[in-house]
């Protein structure tokens, strides 16, 4: 399993990174402006229909009964089913697509109903040019789901490097080249582009992907088979849970507009976080559901309770560092990375404050990405749609409340909670199915409790180094290596000393 792990980490590390250059220059571009603040809310609404129909929900369904039909060695039947799906999919999106992007104004009032005029008409416009990126990555998952269950992932997971790329020649090449330095306007215009170019990038790379390992994945007329009719039963409840958690997001962007900078500021900070959450959260949801979906089809439910003890195990060898880091240290991040030339030192205390309130719930989602494959690889998409009904309405009332006396850091705050409540009802609805036995649980506390000497470290480091954080941009981004390397280094030796890992035990999960 972590060769696989390590296969999706990687390419999804070069997404994230190129990602968090992306957002460099975003930041030095655009700043926390309100294009900043546009754009993103702008990109909100197809990433939100995409989740909606797409990766999360579709996929969910689809890799089991895809699985299912290869298990049982029907491949020509498999892939029939596939390319039923395909069309069906891209059906109902390009429907979505033609009606949304005409009525783009009305979607945007719903969006960013507290917004100033001038960035709701920059909404509307950006939302029109990236709409059509909803159907592209939406069909992109499939082909991924596909190409996952086959066993492979490596193309999948370098997929969305397209996305950065483009969106990198946009803004370090022809915005410079341009001379278009203080056009906030056409520079968002411009960016948007670069969004709808990479869905089809994408889908392109991925279909080719399909295409050369003789799968097959082309429109056909829509059929309702037996499994389509399957599949659509199953997604039922996983597309409700999906828009009950973007109903979240919807209200978090609708706070937020009615403060300028907020939708920005929510932004950078959620990039940061997302390279943790991205690399490893998203690595080992990919990997897990089709690896748990075997095990089950060939009747081994220890080796798939085991699976998901595993992914427990490591995720949170992965992610408390890192939460501990952003908590103790966030400025030590953000000012090295986002400050310069629109991104003021007030702008960086805000993020920093944001990050830190995002990064408590960091462990908390990737461990919903670990506990949700062992749902949905028994099919069951009902629990985490009634889960998800609990968590969303713990999100929106937190948010509600948390705004008026934290700002937007009370919007990050009330995602973090409510993705501690998720993994506490995924947990109770699995019980009995973790693979969780004494020595596992004897790990996780020390693993927890390695963290939290590494966060020690770290917050003394940071202090130590405060001289060079206040320098010039060279010294803050050295001190920022140095600080990250004095962690590390730190949490290694410590998860050694308490036994929470071992190099036997890594090298032994590796070669499986």
């Amino acid at each position: 399993m972590l060769r696989a792990l390590s296969t999706v980490g990687g390419f999804t590390m070069m997404s994230r990174i190129l990602g968090l250059v992306r957002e460099i220059f975003m930041a030095a571009f655009l700043g926390t402006s309100i294009v900043t603040d546009a754009f993103y809310a702008a990109l909100r609404l197809p990433n939100m229909f995409r989740r909606i129909f797409g990766e999360g929900a579709f996929n969910s369904a689809f890799v089991p009964l895809f699985g299912r039909e290869l298990a049982e060695g029907n491949p020509e039947v498999a892939h029939r089913f596939a390319r039923n799906a395909f069309s069906w999919l891209g059906g109902v999106l390009l429907v979505a697509t033609l009606v949304i992007i005409p009525g783009m104004p009305w979607f945007a009032k719903l969006l960013v109903p507290l917004a100033e005029p001038d960035t709701y008409v920059l909404v509307v416009a950006y939302g029109r040019i990236m709409f059509s990126y909803l159907l592209c990555m939406a069909l992109s998952a499939h082909l991924s789901g596909v190409l996952n269950t086959v066993g492979v992932f490596s193309m999948p997971a370098f997929a969305p490097v397209l996305l950065n790329v483009l969106m990198l020649a946009v803004l370090g090449v022809l915005v410079p080249l341009a001379h278009w330095q203080g056009e906030l306007e056409l520079i968002g215009t411009a960016v948007s582009w670069s969004v709808c170019a990479a869905g089809f990038a994408q889908l392109l790379l991925l279909w080719v992907s399909c295409w050369r390992r003789g799968i097959r994945i082309v429109p056909v007329k829509p059929t309702l088979t037996p499994r389509i009719r399957r599949l659509m039963l199953l997604m039922g409840p996983g597309v409700l849970a999906a828009g009950i958690q973007q109903v979240n997001l919807v209200i978090g962007t609708a706070i937020a507009s009615s403060q300028e900078s907020a939708i920005g500021s929510l932004n950078y900070a959620d990039r940061l976080f997302q390279m943790p959450n991205g690399m490893i959260g998203a690595a080992f949801g990919v990997v897990l559901l089709p690896e748990i979906t075997r095990l089950l089809r060939g009747g081994n439910e220890l080796a798939a309770n085991d699976a998901i003890g595993r992914g427990l195990l490591f995720s949170m060898l992965l992610t408390l560092p890192a939460m501990a880091a952003f908590v103790v240290a966030p400025a030590a991040f953000v000012g090295p990375i986002y400050e310069r030339v629109q991104f003021s030192a007030e702008d960086t205390l805000h993020v920093s404050r944001t990050l830190a309130a995002f990064a408590v719930g960091l462990p908390a989602y990737v461990l919903v990405k670990v506990l949700q494959a062992g749902y949905f690889a028994r099919e069951n998409t009902k629990s985490p749609m009634k889960i998800a009904l609990v968590t969303v309405s713990v999100n929106a009332v937190a948010s509600l409340a948390l705004f008026p006396v934290f700002s937007f850091v009370g919007i990050a705050m009330a995602t973090s909670l409510a993705g501690w409540v998720n993994v506490v009802l995924l947990v109770h609805g699995l019980r009995g199915s973790l693979g969780l036995g004494p020595k596992r649980r004897k790990q996780l506390v020390r693993t927890l409790l390695a963290a939290a000497a590494m966060g020690a470290v770290v917050y003394v480091a940071n202090h130590a180094l405060e001289p060079w954080f206040t320098g010039v941009q060279w010294q803050k981004v050295v001190a920022m290596l140095l600080l990250v390397g004095v962690g590390a280094t730190a949490y290694a030796l410590i998860a050694m000393a308490l036994k929470a890992t071992s190099i036997a035990e890594l090298r032994h999960g590796f070669r499986r």
